[in-house]
């Protein structure tokens, strides 16, 4: 194991790093605050098995006891797992983590961070954060993160939750390119039409590394976003999932859920409303992002 400040990078992310092997990011919210146990630690295991099917190798990316870990462990994997303690901590919050020996799960921001200081290239999560309905003043910082940070990251849209043509809208002003994966329209989590338009497209893993590396070459300096739409046998009628948030709205506004705990609230509630369907098109995306993610970490490195 290697430590460099507060960094701990597993021995096998070294090796992979040091190899020029393809590595693909995880981000641990997901584990620690977006699933129930055991179901967390199950789609943990379950998305870095299917990276290393690909032929790439998973880093998940957590806190644990003040440190930044770079490919947690099985055993960390399930102490995230089980959510005594942890935060949920985005970029703004890994120093003060780190100085109270805290643990915690990384966002978007956090996991984009982390993956490129640590010389990770290719991200793979869900949904990013963006503009919350309602108050456009409530900004996600992964956005803003993904504007300073170059690493390609593969996710299906912004969550439904939030305001996706404002999302856009940030996402455009802040020149972060938006690649549709063998679509022009942009999706919307659950549901693979939103009517929102992508900046660009991309028709294979090949063709996303090229746009990445040109971005990169040419001194750009942010993230390439990769949207891929779920997985037709996932994806969730988009009124449906629409009833399913304005009831879950009601309810976070009518109880007074503010700040970090909104997103949390709002998913577990859809997915009560939607009778489990939202938790199951979540899951079947995350995996299909991971496997996306890590064709296009071995196009990367090939180039």
């Amino acid at each position: 194991m290697k430590t460099q400040a507060s960094f701990i990078i597993s021995s096998e992310i070294q090796e992979a790093l040091k190899r020029r092997l393809p590595v693909v990011a995880l981000e641990s919210t997901v584990i620690t605050h977006g699933l129930p146990h055991p179901e967390n630690l199950l789609l943990a295991s379950e998305m870095e098995a299917s990276i290393r099917k690909r032929g790439a190798v998973p880093a998940t990316i957590a806190v644990i006891s003040g440190e930044i870990i770079v490919g947690a462990s099985p055993v960390q994997l399930e102490l995230l797992a089980q959510g005594v303690g942890t935060r949920k901590l985005s970029s703004r919050d890994l120093a003060s983590a780190i100085v109270n020996k805290e643990n915690g799960g990384t966002t978007v921001a956090g996991t984009a961070f982390c993956a490129h200081r640590a010389g990770i290239r290719v991200f793979a999560t869900g949904g990013i954060g963006g503009v919350h309905r309602g108050n456009s003043f409530d900004i996600s910082a992964d956005l803003f993160q993904l504007s300073k940070t170059p690493v390609i990251v593969v996710c299906a849209g912004a969550k439904a939750i939030l305001d996706l043509d404002a999302t856009i809208e940030i996402l455009e002003t802040l020149s972060i390119p938006v690649i549709g994966y063998k679509t022009e329209e942009f999706p919307a989590f659950y549901s693979t039409s939103s009517g929102l338009k992508t900046a660009a497209t991309a028709q294979s893993p090949e063709e996303v590394a090229a746009i990445a590396r040109a971005h990169w070459e040419m001194g750009m300096v942010s993230a390439v976003l990769v949207v891929v739409p779920p997985p037709e046998n996932a994806a969730l009628p988009k009124e449906m999932v629409e009833n399913a948030i304005q009831t879950a709205l009601a309810s976070a506004e009518g109880q007074g859920v503010r700040g970090q705990e909104v997103t949390p609230f709002l998913l577990d509630r859809v997915s009560t409303l939607t009778s489990g369907a939202s938790l199951r098109s979540n899951l079947a995306l995350l995996k299909n992002n991971a496997e996306l993610a890590a064709d296009i970490a071995s196009q990367l490195n090939l180039q």
